[in-house]
């Protein structure tokens, strides 16, 4: 018999690490939660009802861009700018910033370079308010902070240097294939620092004392996520090409459902309204 446990506008899944076991995951739909890891095993069904609004204005939008906006907001908010994605090319720095204040509220507070482990290794940024939830966003299952800076700027420019020699992507593919094999992350750290102690200290006289603060004594964290079973081949559901997903619920990681009939990324259909219903 079908259950409809909820219905609304879709948001990321809320993930918080355990005192002990896998990390735990609340699907979000308006005002709604749901214990997904509670799901594990049951059969569960998510329906798109065709529309899709906005989620920083609210409008109805034909198209979502950068994972939730109209293309009015895409095309004029900071936070959908280029420079987020690419921060050493800061838009606030020459001069061409969509919104400065609120860039100086979020662009100048402190950011986190950090290594993690989920297809590999990779060096990754975010605010300092954001660990872990980045990490786990990522289905991460390693993850070191190395460097503590004063802007989003130059924590671009940190990442733009040490992915010179590490990757600062995750691939989606690998990290649904089974469980990332353990990494030694503090070897890797001191040796980027040691490989890139000259051109840290340029940045730090350019940018000033106390700019970059080198973490050389953090501590990894590890995680671990509510996967019964991996997919041995991998297919992708698009909500835009078919509007029903269902399938028997074998995991969760990352921002992915993992299914016995396929996969979904979830963040990539921020704003669309679902309902949520287990089958079976």
């Amino acid at each position: 018999m079908t259950q409809i446990l909820a219905a609304g506008q879709l948001e990321k899944m809320r993930i918080v690490p355990a005192a002990s076991g896998p990390v735990q995951y609340q699907l979000e739909l308006g005002q709604q939660r749901i214990d997904m890891n509670a799901l594990l095993g049951r059969r569960i069904e998510l329906i798109w009802q065709g529309d899709i609004h906005c989620c920083h204005c609210g409008r109805r939008t034909k198209t979502s861009f950068s994972q939730g906006y109209c293309y009015p907001c895409f095309t004029s908010l900071a936070q959908c700018d280029s420079c987020m994605m690419s921060p050493e090319k800061c838009h606030f720095a020459a001069g061409t910033c969509r919104e400065p204040e609120w860039a100086e509220q979020v662009c100048f507070s402190d950011h986190i370079v950090y290594l993690a482990n989920s297809s590999g290794i990779k060096v990754g940024i975010t605010r300092h308010t954001q660990m872990p939830t980045r990490w786990l966003d990522q289905g991460a299952a390693q993850a070191l902070p190395i460097a503590r800076v004063k802007t989003r700027r130059l924590s671009g420019l940190l990442e733009d240097l040490f992915r010179q020699q590490v990757a600062d992507k995750t691939n989606w593919r690998t990290l649904l294939k089974g469980p990332a094999q353990p990494l030694d992350l503090t070897a890797q750290r001191d040796e980027l620092f040691a490989l890139y102690a000259a051109e840290l200290a340029e940045l730090e006289r350019n940018e000033g004392p106390g700019a970059i603060q080198l973490l050389t004594h953090g501590e990894v964290v590890e995680f671990d996520y509510p996967v019964d079973q991996y997919p041995a081949k991998i297919s992708t559901f698009n909500f835009d090409k078919n509007p029903t997903i269902s399938g028997t619920l074998k995991g969760l990681k990352g921002q992915y459902l993992i299914l016995d009939t396929g996969v979904v990324n979830l963040r990539k259909f921020t704003s669309y309204h679902i309902s949520f219903a287990v089958t079976g």
